[in-house]
């Protein structure tokens, strides 16, 4: 190489086209930058050998392992023929399989006794794990005693790689930028961390960090450059978040105080009940941020049931009496409804200002959906622009150009993690003013946990459940292992219709027609047949609200009255049915998720989960809530048909343990990681953390958090810190900083 490349330079031009692809489309590393920060998943070391026994089906891995032996099968009347090569490591074995020509050259290669590193994609054929022409790379050019010697103190990094690009040609690549980086001491790496910082904190130089997490000499050298590492990921990060919460605090807003002997006061004087101290102590934060000349961004974190609602119609109420208007957005037009539905009834004659036998301390509350009829929404629409509604709660459709405020004030956000950021900001730039922000959660999701984590947001909790609620039973119902338990679950559903309650029955799917079917269910049989009975169990359909609903009726529940409710249904039938419910008149719902969240029918005292295995923690959570509103004691019983010892049923179980959503917030995030913390995808994406885990390195992350809080307050355009405010350019790419600032 004749010049050391710059950290933005394209890997095409340093590794060549072949190898750069690659690494492009199934890595996603662009860059040399990219590349120098993929790091080591793991370190392989003579005597540490990949437990064989514990391969993730279906998952491309590296192992290092010794060969047990090795044998030619022939088979087609010995036209033909195959190798297979037994691999050990002291806790179990694995097959490789080799056919045609590659039987010669890995017979010769592949010798009892010698070690190397196999990669390939873990499969199963007859119960045996294996790998089908595994790539692989012998260690030692032979079996003396010097050769293994001279391998036996080298730690050897495993990376996250691919079927294209195995671990060890990752290594080779990374290998010739740290040659080549070295060679020119390091010129032009940029080191965010300022000096102070560094060495207050007794961190090592980001070179030697970089080597020693890419040639770790010992264990030692793996934890210094981590620890290093892991520090300019939270460090740039809660930078950029410390200087947008200081872009914020600059941001006019309304101050929105409620008015005394207002709204508010007569509101609060109706209430049957009193607030929990929770609910006290969560609206005096609100309340003192709606006081201030700049916006509001707060995220009230709520157990399932704990009245965060209430809360959240004060804070809007609040907002009327100051003179201005509170939207709150819903995910869905059952939920809009459903709030819609409580608000009022909660406000009474408050809710009817302006109108008939309206209070005169009263405003109006409107619903705003796509499916609302012409008339009703122009209406709706007139209320809004004129100002004479104080209170809108609505769907998407509060988002679409026509709708215009009089003065906005306030935006509540239910369920925030259904909604892109884009939506909660075009609802917010309808104010004149950039409005306060309330966003609420049940369970946080794993982003959600990672933002908060991070301190983006201002965070309340109400961890409190109002009087009168009833603690929920919950179990696991093994459908398939003990069929006689799924037979009792019907019968204590009946049980409790018996004592004048009502009941839930959840499925994954509506069943209406062939594009409900779940993608990849039917199609999967292409691939080799695994004999796994997790993997038998995920093949199966996933459980229907038609036919579950059909088969109650019929069956179980015969003399009971069944009713169904899934999204697709018209909306007007939709709100009949939940109306009926609501109402006593049906005996068991059978649903999809649109119950999930905010429906409240506090009679409801059992809930039955087909496929609870096919649902997240979060999801789980949420739809749980659904029962156990009212004085009765809830049930909910998670139907599963897969084996005992499997991860689905241990994420069951851990549900069924606890009733606390935060707990379970941390088991969903350690399960699934953060996802991108700063991308738009809420899961399945490369998380822009490498070597920073949310749930482990809270400690640094909040240290970090001080350290970047007063960086930005004393010099908020970095100007004495140039190398901290290019790392944050190439760490904040166009789009995350958009998303950083739209929030």
């Amino acid at each position: 190489m004749d010049s050391v490349p710059a950290l933005d330079e394209p890997l095409k031009k340093v590794l060549g086209g072949n190898t750069a692809k690659v690494m492009a489309d199934h890595l996603d590393l662009h860059t040399v930058g990219d590349l120098l920060h993929h790091y080591p998943r793991r370190y392989a070391e003579r005597g540490e050998l990949t437990r064989l026994s514990d391969l993730p089906l279906d998952e491309h891995v590296t192992v290092v392992a010794q060969v047990a032996d090795a044998r030619v099968h022939k088979f087609d009347r010995g036209t033909k023929q195959r190798l297979e090569v037994t691999l050990t490591d002291g806790s179990g074995r694995l097959q490789l399989v080799f056919f045609g020509r590659g039987v010669y050259t890995a017979q010769k290669e592949l010798l009892p006794g010698r070690r190397g590193m196999f990669a390939g994609k873990v499969g199963v054929f007859r119960n045996v794990r294996q790998l089908a022409h595994p790539a692989y790379e012998m260690l030692g050019k032979d079996d003396g005693a010097a050769a293994v010697e001279a391998w036996a103190n080298q730690l050897r990094p495993l990376y996250p790689a691919c079927a294209q690009l195995e671990s060890w040609k990752i290594e080779k690549a990374v290998g010739t930028l740290l040659d080549s980086l070295e060679a020119t001491s390091w010129d032009g790496l940029v080191d965010a961390l300022p000096e102070s910082l560094r060495l207050g904190r007794g961190l090592a130089e980001l070179p030697e960090a970089l080597l020693k997490i890419h040639r770790p000499r010992a264990k030692t050298d793996i934890a210094v450059a981590r620890d290093r590492l892991k520090w300019d990921e939270a460090f740039v990060l809660q930078v950029a978040l410390a200087r947008r919460r200081h872009a914020d605090a600059q941001l006019p807003a309304v101050p929105r105080a409620p008015a005394e002997g207002g709204l508010l006061d007569a509101f609060d004087a109706r209430l049957p009940f009193t607030l929990t101290e929770g609910q006290q102590s969560v609206s005096r934060e609100i309340f003192a941020d709606l006081a201030t000349d700049h916006p509001m961004h707060r995220l009230l974190q709520g157990e399932v049931g704990s009245g965060k609602t209430m809360v959240a119609l004060r804070a809007m109420l609040g907002v009327v009496d100051s003179g201005g208007q509170a939207a709150m957005l819903a995910p869905t037009e059952v939920l809009a409804q459903q709030h819609h539905r409580s608000i009022t009834e909660m406000m009474g004659d408050l809710a009817e200002g302006g109108m008939l036998g309206g209070s005169e301390q009263g405003t109006k509350v409107v619903l705003l959906t796509g499916s609302m009829g012409a008339a009703a929404r122009r209406q709706a629409l007139l209320d809004l622009v004129t100002g004479e509604a104080g209170i809108v709660v609505g769907t998407h459709a509060l988002i679409e150009d026509k709708v215009q405020f009089h003065d906005l004030g306030l935006v509540v956000v239910d369920e925030q993690h259904r909604f892109g950021v884009e939506q909660r900001d075009a609802l917010r730039s309808k104010g004149k003013q950039p409005p306060h922000l309330l966003v609420m959660t049940a369970t946080p999701i794993p982003r959600t946990v990672a933002m908060t984590v991070f301190g983006d947001l201002e965070t309340s909790v109400l961890d409190q459940l109002p009087a009168g609620r009833s603690p929920i039973a919950s179990h696991v119902v093994p459908a398939k292992d003990k069929p006689h338990f799924l037979a009792r679950a019907w019968e204590r559903v009946r049980e409790e219709v018996a004592a004048g309650h009502q009941a839930y029955v959840v499925c994954p799917r509506i069943g209406d027609d062939e594009e409900d079917e779940p993608k990849g269910a039917a199609r999967k049989s292409a691939k080799p047949p695994v004999k796994s009975p997790e993997d038998e169990a995920e093949k199966r359909p996933p459980l229907a609200v038609l036919d579950v609903a059909e088969q109650l009726a019929k069956g179980p529940l015969r003399e009971l009255r069944v009713e169904v409710l899934y999204g697709r249904m018209q909306p007007e039938a939709k709100d009949e049915v939940m109306r009926r419910f609501a109402a006593g008149e049906v005996d068991v719902l059978v649903a999809t998720t649109v119950i999930e969240v905010g429906v409240n029918v506090p009679n409801a005292t059992a809930m039955v989960i087909m496929d609870a295995d096919r649902f997240g923690v979060s999801q789980l959570h949420q739809l749980r809530g659904r029962v156990g509103r009212g004085s009765a004691a809830g049930l909910c019983l998670l139907v599963s048909e897969m084996p005992e010892g499997s991860p689905a049923r241990a994420r069951l179980g851990a549900v069924a343990a606890t009733l606390d959503g935060f707990e379970l917030s941390r088991i969903d995030l350690e399960q699934r990681r953060e996802g991108d913390v700063l991308g738009q995808a809420q899961s399945g994406a490369r998380s822009s953390l490498r070597v920073l885990a949310v749930i482990d390195d809270e400690e640094v992350i909040a240290a970090a958090r001080e350290e970047a809080a007063a960086i930005v307050a004393a010099d908020p355009e970095l100007a004495g810190y140039p190398e901290l405010r290019t790392a944050l350019d190439a760490f904040l790419d166009e789009e995350r900083e958009e998303y950083l600032d739209k929030g």
